[in-house]
């Protein structure tokens, strides 16, 4: 029968990428020199609303693979299909983004103005395409996954013969261990490892400055991945119990990741200080990915067009998050030699929802034409559709 579609997860993946889509419009406008402090201070406070944006594409991107692809797989052919899905987007996008800035550049058509260099760059540091360092470093995920599944069904097939008491205490001590573990790891990345990079030489500098390009920085959320793939309704009751929780710990983190960006920052707010490898920013994003998941679950019957709507944003979010970059390009040739002083903050709400609408038009679009696998990473639906959690269970129950 195959496995049934979980909806709050394509939910979930729709309020990610409109939270990453609200980064970076505040990105593009935080920054400039004629904001007033109002502005700044606002728009911070909206962008500590989405901090759980990047990393709930992680654990999206874990669960999901956990979920379908637990048990044994050919190597070869996962990785392939994984390529083709994911690398050969990123490969074609990659090099879209480095010609759309540089063509605009005069010297680009100069004899040798090219600089072929540093498209090859590109393909290992992105940063015309600055989002998509995402897919680098998820790629590493892929790669390693059937030895992460191996570890996994090993740790289950010790966990099952236990009582269900047990197994259910060894669950929390292994996600509790993880995350003290983790929250080390970030504490030594947010305040030790600057100053090892300026110590060492090449290539070990690189390798500490571009350590969030590296898929062992977000190992908590693979490791919660794997444990929800394998326990998703205990996951949805513990959700809605921990609603309460949840919802104090993210306001008490987000007055706290508030205060911590302001007082230390200048005449300029620094959104660097709230990295997402920071032990107090990896808090909010724990609590608020529990409080929006819980959310997601109570309003199930209650709110179906808004759930409707995000569950078609996610659908078509890989593909929005591709060229939403590019979108801010667009608008910000429009908006960088405007003087917005006392304006920053409507732009930016207007910028997000052009970008956002625009972004998932072409999304959509893509999708329709033949090949759009190798540029959105979606194929064109067959005729029978995927079943639905609901149809999954009434057929089940007829066995």
């Amino acid at each position: 029968m195959g496995k049934p579609r979980i909806e709050e997860w394509t939910q979930l993946r729709g309020l990610a990428f409109l939270a990453i889509v609200m980064q970076h419009s505040i990105a593009e406008y935080i920054y400039r020199a004629d904001i007033e402090s109002a502005d700044s201070i606002m728009l911070t406070m909206i962008y500590h609303f989405t901090r759980f944006g990047t990393p709930t594409f992680v654990f999206l991107s874990a669960v999901l693979m956990f979920y379908h692809y637990g048990g044994k797989i050919r190597y070869g052919s996962f990785l392939r299909k994984r390529l083709g899905d994911v690398y050969v987007p990123f490969l074609i996008w990659t090099v879209i983004y480095w010609l759309y800035v540089r063509v605009f550049t005069p010297g680009f058509w100069q004899k040798g103005g090219q600089d072929f260099g540093s498209l090859l760059k590109e393909m290992f540091l992105p940063q015309t395409g600055y989002q998509l360092w995402f897919i680098l470093m998820i790629l590493q995920f892929y790669i390693f996954f059937p030895v992460l599944a191996g570890i996994v069904r090993y740790v289950r097939k010790r966990l099952d013969v236990l009582s269900e008491r047990a197994r259910s205490r060894s669950v929390v001590a292994i996600v509790a261990g993880t995350g003290l573990m983790y929250m080390g790891m970030l504490y030594i990345s947010y305040h030790q490892m600057g100053a090892w990079s300026s110590r060492l030489g090449s290539p070990w500098s690189e390798l500490i400055q571009y350590r969030s390009y590296s898929f062992m920085m977000y190992g908590f959320y693979f490791v919660v991945g794997a444990i929800w793939a394998a326990n998703i309704e205990k996951c949805r009751a513990w959700c809605i119990k921990l609603l309460p929780w949840s919802g104090l710990v993210f306001i008490g983190m987000y007055i706290r990741l508030g205060y911590d960006v302001l007082q230390g920052s200048g005449e300029v707010v620094n959104l660097n200080i709230s990295t997402y490898l920071k032990p107090s920013t990896f808090l909010i994003i724990v609590a608020q990915i529990l409080l929006l998941y819980g959310l997601l679950l109570m309003m199930k019957g209650r709110s179906a067009s808004f759930l409707r709507l995000l569950g078609w944003i996610g659908k078509y979010s890989f593909g929005g998050y591709l060229v939403h970059a590019l979108v801010i390009y667009c608008i910000a040739f429009f908006t960088r030699p405007l003087t917005l002083t006392g304006s920053h903050l409507p732009v930016t709400l207007l910028t997000f929802f052009l970008t956002a609408a625009a972004s998932l038009g072409i999304s959509y679009t893509l999708s329709r034409l033949p090949g759009a696998r190798w540029i959105v990473g979606a194929k064109r639906r067959a005729p029978k559709q995927a079943e639905s959690e609901a149809e999954f269970r009434g057929k089940a129950a007829m066995y």
